[in-house]
């Protein structure tokens, strides 16, 4: 059990070290395509590498959990692909006016305001989400507000990106139970390129040439963040408490970071380090659970 656990860990830290770092790959893209062209691609190349999983994946693992379903696969994946592709659209589009690390941290708020947004539907959510909460905005407070008190423009599209991205959270986790995931993953990234290549095609001018040229970046969104971190998760929270997941995962924030400094040459001042540590420790804390009573936790999942 303790070999399992290990593995699962290692595979959760994978995970958030890709998509920490897919962040830098996001930055470097928009070089060469528009921010749509970009979720387009690297979300068509991202189905793509899960259509093998649909042979190499026994089907009892992937079936639904509850009995008649309220929607079909196509209903779902459309309703799960569009607040995918508003989170995404807002988080590319944000990181031309952001850096890697500020969209990695604020992007990882979504870890709150799930069980915030749960009380919409009645879910009761525990004291250290509360704790949580005040020390990310403190956190988010110092890491992006300007000289005139205004929320920094791309720190803003990041953070009602990480609403959209919470909302998509809280979706999945309806509508999962009632269908097959791994379609339904592959559904809704279909979903989100196809909408945003009809985007691209009105407002930017995508060529082959110039995503020829983004190929490298957008693999690595793709192939990468979508198709290995996708399957990596999947697996490691076949053992892992979501909880328990939901606090490795949240490193991706720091792996941003990192991954900001040493490829983009991108630079915290003292402030800004403060910022990110109060949002870390927002995150983690609120993962805490100070419920001694075993019950069953919610599934965790966010896909970049």
């Amino acid at each position: 059990m303790q070999t399992r656990t290990l593995r699962s860990d290692l595979m959760l830290l994978i995970t958030a070290a890709i998509w920490g770092t897919a962040f830098v790959a996001q930055r470097v893209g928009m070089d060469y395509v528009g921010p749509f062209t970009f979720t387009a691609a690297r979300f068509f190349l991202g189905a793509l590498s899960l259509l093998p999983l649909l042979w190499i994946l026994k089907p009892a693992a992937i079936q639904p959990t509850t009995g008649k379903a309220r929607l079909n696969i196509w209903q779902g994946g459309l309703i799960a692909g569009s607040f995918l592709f508003a989170g995404a659209t807002l988080q590319q589009v944000g990181l031309q006016y952001t850096t890697a690390g500020n969209a990695g941290f604020i992007t990882g708020l979504y870890i709150i305001l799930v069980p915030i947004m749960a009380l919409l539907w009645g879910q009761k959510t525990g004291r250290n989400t509360w704790i949580g909460g005040v020390l990310a905005v403190v956190g988010l407070y110092l890491l992006s507000i300007t000289d005139d008190f205004t929320l920094a423009y791309g720190d803003l599209l990041q953070l009602i990106g990480a609403l959209f991205w919470a909302g998509h959270v809280l979706i999945i986790g309806w509508l999962s139970p009632q269908m097959d995931a791994l379609r339904l993953s592959i559904v809704q990234f279909f979903t989100c390129g196809l909408v945003s290549l009809g985007v691209a095609l009105f407002i930017e001018n995508p060529t082959f040439a110039n995503i020829g040229m983004a190929w490298q970046p957008i693999a690595y969104a793709g192939l990468l963040s979508v198709g290995v971190a996708y399957t990596l998760q999947v697996f490691a929270q076949k053992t892992a408490p979501a909880s328990h997941a939901a606090i490795i995962l949240s490193l991706e924030a720091v792996f941003a970071v990192i991954g900001g400094y040493f490829l983009l040459g991108e630079r915290l001042d003292s402030q800004g380090v403060v910022g990110c540590g109060l949002m870390l420790a927002g995150m983690l804390i609120s993962q805490i659970s100070t419920n001694k009573s075993p019950k069953k936790e919610p599934q965790v999942e966010m896909l970049h």
